[in-house]
């Protein structure tokens, strides 16, 4: 069919293929599938393995580009998956060799939660350029593009494509207010032209993006430069459809979608649609729907082994509050995850009531990785640990780095309690910051290999550690055969999976017994959700350890420290390093250990002078909530 630009029929039916005339200005189509869709859908624990049998098929396409990499891919792969994430890279290369690969690199925080110095960033991206990577989405949680300059660098000498992105984010429901309005969109889109990248993307990571909005944003934004404009939209509120849509009728040179099976929910929206949609208009995407519906037909068998991964339906639907409390599907499933494994997940309408006073005193920052962790631990831990509103009483390590300016400008000046408070003892100095937080940070790329000696085999595996030295430590043994992988890690097969639904279906109706399970066979708690109840069932397994089933928590303040001076994680997290050992003389402030929760590391301090005992966990531990971390007699 043949439509003309109002979207009226005006010539006679046609095939559905993609040998149907080329449209006038067809609509550039990226697919997320492999990274952004089961990042926000389960928790980014896709695995290549359950890739391989589609990438043949969608390098067939016809997609603009596919993202295969970033975000939250590097940490989960070798962190919880057991994968090499170079590994990835170069595999999924060789079965997609025609359509461009992009990632999402975090501008000077690569693909972590900090601010590497910048002997990092320039091998990672070079390690990634080599590796096979084309496109390069770079962004910056506080849209401070002096945080873009050196991986820039690296991606223009490697002749590659640099698209600078700006964050979106609001403080009211539409676009507007003192803020985040059109002109702040405007500016940085100019800084962005300015800087010379080869593209403009749009990044609504929370789903917030109006219909509208996005059309007048677009609109202004073509008078001000030809360079190709993109969208990357969410679908958290259920705007994502119609703000695509009116982008398109904008002008829009680039949209993101998922394949269907991955998208919906707080991910992006479903392709299919978007090509039936378009069919024979001005903006036709050319793509088959036929081919796009087989492909999506065989991706829906494999998301069985990942539904144990998903939010329970109350938080994996459409959410139009996020309109009023603004925070992203990644963000809001670790705000949930965190609030189950303290037993608090009723404190979590008092979380969201909290969230804009802590954005605010943090400077109005926009919510995006790592920011909206920032601001989201720190909402956790005022609501959970403070007497009283504004306190601060516990202050993550992130929060301190971002009063210092290691993380950049923000979009408003922070707190100045807050940042005195922060502040205190900072190492690096009680003055913030004012200049490219790059400039003040050490390299660390030669003390990395010194350490990585008899470890790293190449320079992959150095830039994994430099990354990430506790963890890439720990899958570095694992890789080379120095410690066994463990069972947590290891793939689900279809098998295995198929066994789980049958006993959960027996146990839900009441026909499974003990006389059903083998006596001496392990078995795993899992929590399981029904219209919206949760029943709690044992199922046989071989590989996981039991999960403890959720209590309620205790009114009142939660204290970290007994009578007896022993201190306990008030929060399940995993030892980064203690800084002292057993038999060292403290004194009441010092830091004692440093644990990394949610993403977030947490300072532990002596309560009082004394001699520290009772330290019994190592770098890289996991530690349950209540554990006691150390003792000070």
């Amino acid at each position: 069919m043949i439509y003309d630009k109002h979207g009226s029929l005006i010539m006679t039916p046609m095939n559905y293929s993609a040998d149907r005339p080329k449209a006038e200005n067809p609509i550039k189509i990226q697919d997320l599938s492999f990274r952004d869709g089961h990042q926000s859908l389960f928790a980014t624990r896709g695995r290549t393995e359950d890739m391989i049998p589609f990438a043949e098929q969608m390098d067939e396409v016809g997609f603009h580009a596919i993202e295969t990499w970033g975000g939250a891919t590097f940490d989960t792969m070798h962190r919880y998956l057991g994968e090499d994430p170079w590994e990835r890279l170069r595999t999924l290369k060789k079965y997609m060799p025609k359509t461009p690969f992009f990632m999402l690199l975090r501008g000077q925080n690569v693909v972590g939660y900090r601010n590497y110095a910048d002997d990092v960033v320039e091998n990672f991206v070079q390690r990634a350029c080599d590796n096979g990577m084309d496109i390069f989405r770079c962004f910056d949680a506080l849209n401070d593009y002096r945080n873009f300059e050196t991986a820039a660098k690296v991606v223009k000498r490697n002749g590659r494509h640099f698209q600078g992105t700006i964050c979106y984010t609001l403080t009211e429901p539409r676009l507007g207010g003192e803020v985040y309005n059109m002109d702040y969109y405007l500016n940085k889109a100019k800084e962005l032209v300015e800087f010379g990248v080869d593209s403009i993307c749009i990044k609504d990571m929370a789903g917030l993006i109006a219909p509208y909005d996005i059309y007048n944003l677009i609109v202004e934004l073509k008078k001000i430069t030809d360079i190709p404009l993109n969208l990357h939209t969410h679908f958290t509120s259920g705007m994502g459809d119609l703000a695509i849509f009116k982008a398109i009728e904008a002008g829009v040179d680039i949209v993101d979608t998922c394949m269907s099976p991955y998208a919906y929910r707080t991910s992006h929206a479903a392709v299919e649609p978007l090509v039936v949609s378009l069919l024979g208009t001005n903006r036709d995407t050319g793509l088959d729907i036929k081919k796009l519906t087989a492909i999506s037909a065989q991706m829906e068998k494999v998301i069985p082994k990942y539904k144990h991964l998903d939010n329970s339906p109350k938080y994996a639907i459409i959410d139009t509050d996020v309109i009023l409390h603004q925070t992203p599907g990644g963000m809001l499933s670790n705000l949930v995850n965190q609030l189950k494994a303290m037993d608090s997940l009723d404190k979590l309408d008092e979380v969201f009531r909290m969230l804009p006073k802590v954005r605010k005193d943090l400077g109005q920052i926009p919510l995006v990785t790592p920011t909206s962790q920032i601001v989201g631990v720190q909402t956790v831990n005022n609501v959970l640990f403070d007497s009283y509103e504004g306190e601060y009483s516990r202050i993550t390590q992130e929060v301190k780095d971002l009063c210092y300016g290691l993380y950049g400008k923000t979009t408003l000046p922070i707190n100045s309690e807050l940042r005195k408070k922060a502040l205190k003892d900072y190492p690096r100095g009680e003055q913030h910051i004012e200049c490219r937080p790059g400039s003040v940070l050490e390299p660390e790329m030669n003390a990395v290999k010194e350490g990585a000696k008899g470890l790293a085999k190449d320079i992959d595996d150095e830039v994994l550690l430099a990354l990430y030295p506790v963890t890439g430590k720990k899958f570095l043994k694992i890789k080379y055969g120095l410690e066994e992988m463990p069972a947590d890690m290891k793939a689900k097969t279809m098998e295995e999976v198929t066994k789980e639904q049958e006993l959960i279906a027996k146990a839900l109706k009441g026909e499974l017994t003990t006389s059903n399970i083998n006596s001496d066979t392990p078995m795993q708690e899992m929590e399981v959700f029904v219209d919206g109840e949760r029943f709690s069932v044992a199922i046989p397994s071989s590989k996981a350890t039991a999960r403890p089933i959720a209590r309620k928590k205790k009114e009142g303040k939660e204290s970290t420290t007994d009578e007896n001076g022993a201190v306990k994680s008030p929060i399940p997290g995993m030892v980064i390093e203690y800084k002292k050992n057993n038999g060292d003389e403290v004194k009441e402030g010092d830091i004692v250990v440093v644990l990394e929760a949610m993403k977030m590391m947490n300072n532990f301090q002596a309560t009082k002078d004394g001699i520290l005992s009772g330290i019994k966990f190592d770098s890289g531990d996991s530690v349950a909530k209540n554990d006691v971390l150390f003792v000070v007699d």
